[in-house]
């Protein structure tokens, strides 16, 4: 006879928060909303967790893949996972016969969270009243068939070397100086080399600064995660670098003064100064390679960083004769012209390369407008390129921004008269949309 259910033992998952560079993957893709945060660590509730594994792929550290086995009524709540600065010890099996008492036997639950019935996603709602999303469902969690193989974590807190030395060799602020700019943001592009160290990344991925000094319990601070805005090659190719864009905010809603600890800390340094770095990061985000495949790139501020190292690999093949050609379109979202990053070297870029639609959200004297509104106003080129099994999306910037741009995708495709739910799941299915927002 098995054990009572308030016996149990169960596997119970957690986020180690040695691994763990507070990406957001997790939580922003996490159909049941089981993950949360605080200003120190991800989590997992036990009461919520279906193991549908949907965290499992995206994440880029692998950190989300832990596991511990406890009495389902002595589970770790979410007030100890918040606490916590490694994952506890496993509990004997021993000792966890002699805590479920004098059971007959411990009820081991799967993997697969026994036969407990699962909780259905909670689906994200349409303004519009059509069907419900649930955009997180939406997203690829592969990469493109053709996509190069990416290298991670090959330094970390669980690597052999936990962490890489580079070197500051330029940083250069990317947005327009002025009142405004020198009021609440302050954005960088920042050139780091790694010397002799190997560090082979691709457009897509992410690397985790580690600033300097420790936080207010005394702790190291943890890592901050930054997409890389450089080609696989180098921001100058032929050396062994990268590019990071990077913004800081000086002031918040209030006027009141803001001084992040990761993002003054970069935007501060001058060339020669050091910087720890871990990784790199990412397995899923990374553009295809296959001759005329195209890419539709959709951003909002330092989401950019991607897009940048996307493009500029595809503007290096083709100078080099390399590529066949296939479509690049961009649709970039800023609150205001001053605040978009590289915005004089886009206009550089010739037409017949790359379609690019801006849309500013505060530019004074005009309406509102959003990146999912410029993507309307294409209907007929996005609902071909949709319909293209070579045409990839991807999508990066602020989670507020994912709905709506998933949502637009959607409007086109009926527009167009296609089948939203067929050509949804084949963006899911052929690793074609990819989401990542924070």
């Amino acid at each position: 006879m098995n054990a009572p259910v308030e016996a149990a033992v169960i596997k119970q998952h957690l986020i180690d928060p040695e691994i763990c560079i507070r990406c957001n993957t997790c939580e922003s893709i996490c159909p049941v909303g089981a993950i949360t945060h605080d200003s120190n660590n991800y989590v997992v509730d036990v009461d919520k967790c279906n193991w549908c594994n949907d965290c499992i792929s995206p994440c880029p550290t692998g950190s989300i893949d832990n596991y511990r086995k406890v009495l389902r009524i002595k589970a770790y709540s979410l007030e100890e996972q918040l606490g916590w600065e490694e994952l506890p010890a496993e509990i004997p099996s021993s000792d966890l016969a002699a805590m479920a008492g004098e059971a007959d036997a411990v009820q081991t639950l799967s993997d697969a969270a026994s036969e407990e019935e699962t909780p259905a996603p909670e689906p994200v709602s349409d303004p519009s009243g059509q069907t419900p999303l649930n955009t997180s469902a939406l997203g690829a969690t592969l990469p493109p068939w053709s996509a190069a193989h990416a290298y991670t974590n090959l330094y970390g807190p669980k690597s052999a070397q936990k962490s890489v030395t580079a070197t500051v060799v330029g940083n250069v602020r990317v947005t327009e100086v002025g009142k405004t700019a020198g009021g609440d943001y302050d954005t960088h592009h920042i050139v780091l080399d790694f010397g002799s160290m190997p560090f082979p990344v691709l457009e897509g991925q992410s690397i985790g600064v580690i600033p300097p000094g420790v936080d207010a319990k005394g702790k190291a601070h943890h890592a901050r995660q930054y997409s890389i805005a450089s080609p696989r090659n180098g921001e100058r190719p032929g050396y062994n670098n990268l590019s990071l864009t990077i913004k800081r905010v000086l002031e918040d809603h209030a006027g009141q003064a803001v001084r992040g600890v990761a993002s003054n800390f970069m935007c501060d340094l001058k060339v020669g100064d050091k910087v720890e770095v871990i990784g790199p990061f990412g397995t899923s985000f990374l553009m295809p390679n296959h001759p005329r495949s195209s890419i539709v790139m959709i951003c909002t501020g330092t989401g950019s960083a991607p897009m940048r190292a996307m493009t500029e690999w595809r503007r290096r093949l083709r100078q080099s004769g390399k590529f066949e050609g296939g479509k690049l379109l961009l649709f970039f979202g800023a609150r205001t012209q001053e605040e978009l990053p590289y915005f004089g070297p886009l206009q550089s870029l010739p037409k017949d390369f790359i379609d690019i639609n801006f849309a500013f959200s505060r530019t004074a004297g005009q309406p509102k407008r959003y990146v999912q509104d410029a993507m309307r106003e294409r209907v007929a080129d996005l609902a071909l390129l949709l319909q293209d099994p070579n045409t990839y999306f991807y999508v990066c910037g602020l989670k507020s921004m994912e709905e709506g741009v998933v949502l637009a995708l959607r409007d086109v495709a009926k527009a167009a008269g296609l089948d939203w739910d067929g050509i949804a799941a084949s963006l899911k299915r052929d690793a074609r949309l990819h989401l990542e927002t924070y």
